[in-house]
């Protein structure tokens, strides 16, 4: 069910995006919007991950550096018997993880020396798995293609707000009946990037819980988890992460909200409510 819903939210922005470039520019932005969704899904799948390694100051370790980190990634890996991922450490007191990369072989994890510090085995373990079961499922892939769709959506309202200031939005498009006139490109500027949001969110919120049963499964026991995500909770909405502010396109690869404790992240939450991914965790400990 979550991938069919999952397929039915990418097919939704692909369809938002061609029909914010007709619009914006009749037939011709239309297949323009087409074009530009092409290349920047291309970009997304072969250098999503470099991005947002280099954003967040990632830095490659390994069993002499992490020792412990590595051997948790590793022992997970041959569990779930998919290839052994690059580790990455980020330097910053706000616990958290993430997993990027196109396919399990072209997979990395990354984790905070803020999670390090405070988790136990047990939590460091639950929350690797899930993370590895991003990878295992490419909801890390997913992601990287709506948050790509979402940002050209917006970043074509963005060209209608300039268009408008300087007076080149709607054109011709009327007489010659290819899109929607200025009327219609006011409202696809306005409404546009917030569906195109929306719909990111739900793609997002949909595979945390995915995540968090594979995780769980992968464990075998779903309440390291529930409890790491507790610390996390609250570690997160006490002292957001601070680069994470910078770059909140990216907010939706962390196991927790990193921008947590803003309230302006709470009305656009990129994860389902932390309460309720611990409630079906707990349900899984029940016969």
């Amino acid at each position: 069910m979550n991938a069919l819903r999952t397929t039915v939210l990418l097919a939704s922005l692909t369809a938002l995006l061609v029909l914010a470039g007709k619009a914006l520019g009749g037939n011709v932005g239309m297949i323009l919007a087409l074009g530009l969704a092409v290349v920047m899904n291309f970009g997304s799948y072969w250098f999503s991950d470099k991005l947002v390694l280099r954003l967040y100051r990632a830095q490659p370790v390994g069993p002499d550096s992490a020792p412990e980190l590595c051997s948790v990634v590793e022992e997970l890996a041959g569990r779930a018997k998919m290839p052994m991922p690059a580790v990455y450490i980020i330097e910053t007191d706000t616990p958290n993880a993430f997993a990027t990369g196109r396919s399990p072989e072209h997979a990395a994890v990354a984790a905070t020396t803020g999670l390090l510090r405070i988790m136990n085995r047990e939590e460091l373990i639950a929350v690797l798995a899930h993370e590895l079961s991003h990878v295992r499922h490419r909801d890390t892939l997913v992601s990287a293609i709506a948050a790509t769709l979402a940002g050209a959506i917006t970043m074509l309202a963005n060209m209608a707000q300039w268009m408008l200031l300087f007076g080149g939005l709607g054109g011709n498009n009327d007489e010659e009946g290819e899109g929607g006139g200025l009327l219609g490109a006011l409202v696809m500027m306005i409404l546009a990037p917030i569906a195109a949001t929306l719909i990111q969110l739900a793609v997002s919120r949909s595979r945390e819980f995915g995540a968090d049963q594979g995780g769980a499964e992968l464990t075998g026991n779903p309440m390291w988890l529930a409890s790491a995500l507790r610390k996390l909770e609250q570690a997160n909405t006490h002292a957001p992460m601070r680069a994470a502010a910078h770059h909140p396109a990216t907010a939706h690869l962390f196991i927790v909200n990193p921008l947590g404790g803003l309230r302006l992240a709470r009305l656009f939450a990129t994860h389902p409510s932390t309460d309720e991914r611990i409630r079906r965790l707990e349900a899984m400990t029940r016969p």
